[in-house]
């Protein structure tokens, strides 16, 4: 169906809105890490991905 998402889509998105907030957090906390932001950056683009696949 058209707009919808499955489960594990929702799941993915939630996991990438959920890195960004820890990523977010220990940059604030304990200053930045490289490693950490392109980890986020390569969760972001997969979840893209399967969003765009999925429509």
């Amino acid at each position: 169906m058209p707009g919808s998402t499955n489960g594990s889509t929702k799941a993915m998105g939630a996991l990438t809105v959920g890195g960004l907030v820890v990523v977010t957090a220990y940059t604030v906390a304990l200053g930045s890490n490289g490693w950490l932001w392109f980890g986020w950056v390569v969760l972001g683009l997969l979840t893209l991905a399967l969003v765009l696949t999925q429509s």
